[in-house]
């Protein structure tokens, strides 16, 4: 692995207080920063490939509604009310 330096500025006592709870960690700074570095490009690795996944479903949805392949409301309406039904006739079952 190749290693860099990155060198950037920071308030004196930021700089005081981050080795100092570092420390309390048994780690240095620079392992805490190289840390924070890998879940943020991880964190946003992550959000890449969700923004992704999400255009792409919404494509779908947007192609099937496009060839008419759609489902009327009262339809769903009829099957979501079926379902909160179920769910309360279980509750009610399990107060009992």
């Amino acid at each position: 692995m190749n290693e860099a330096t990155f060198t950037f500025r920071v308030d004196e006592g930021l700089k005081e207080q981050f080795t100092t709870a570092a420390k309390g960690r048994d780690r240095t700074g620079a392992q805490l920063l190289r840390d924070f570095m890998r879940d943020y490009v991880r964190q946003q690795q992550e959000a890449t490939e969700h923004d992704a996944w999400f255009r792409r479903q919404v494509q779908a949805g947007l192609d099937s509604a496009n060839a008419g392949k759609l489902i009327p409301a009262t339809e769903v309406e009829a099957k979501f009310a079926a379902k909160r039904e179920a769910t309360r006739r279980r509750l009610e079952a399990s107060a009992e």
